[in-house]
């Protein structure tokens, strides 16, 4: 039997035969998009309050976050577009992935993005204060290693483009 621990504007705690976990209220599914041209990937820097700070981050947002029937290319193409201000001509699913099942249901899909034009300044919307780099794949491993050092996190979905040997 499922119920209803408690439930804020965003989040709510379930209990299901005994096992306790956390699901959005709206979509449980997020895009991620993986945002390569020209030997360079695109990444977003933000406040995440749960992680203490700025984390370090591919672009991504949640599905179905403004219109409930948003289907995942136009959601990928809205938060790229959005947080980084680069526009995909091209986006290709490459697989969906649980961030952490034994907490919650949410999903992630990853898109990759090609045919990249740049739009607007990028940094989010309603107050986000996104910060937006473009980096070098050579460069990126040394990219994540300084910014980790000046006390940024860095969200793990970020091997995706780093490789398994990266630290």
């Amino acid at each position: 039997m499922k119920r209803i621990l408690w439930q804020g504007r965003f989040l709510r705690a379930i209990d299901e035969d005994g096992w306790e976990y956390v699901e959005r209220r709206t979509s449980p599914e997020v895009v991620v998009i993986v945002a390569v041209q020209d030997e360079r990937v695109l990444l977003v820097e933000q406040d995440r309050r749960a992680a203490g700070g700025r984390v370090l981050e591919l672009p991504a947002g949640l599905v179905g976050d403004e219109d409930a029937d948003e289907d995942l290319a136009t959601a990928a193409a809205r938060e790229l577009e959005e947080e980084t201000g680069w526009r995909a001509g091209a986006l290709e699913v490459l697989g969906s992935y649980f961030s952490s099942p034994g907490l919650t249901p949410e999903r992630y899909t990853v898109v990759r993005a090609t045919r990249l034009t740049r739009v607007a300044d990028g940094g989010g919307v309603g107050g986000e204060d996104i910060a937006v780099h473009r980096v070098r794949l050579s460069e990126l491993a040394d990219f994540v290693r300084r910014r980790r050092a000046e006390g940024v996190g860095v969200d793990v979905k970020l091997w995706l483009v780093l490789g398994p040997d990266a630290i």
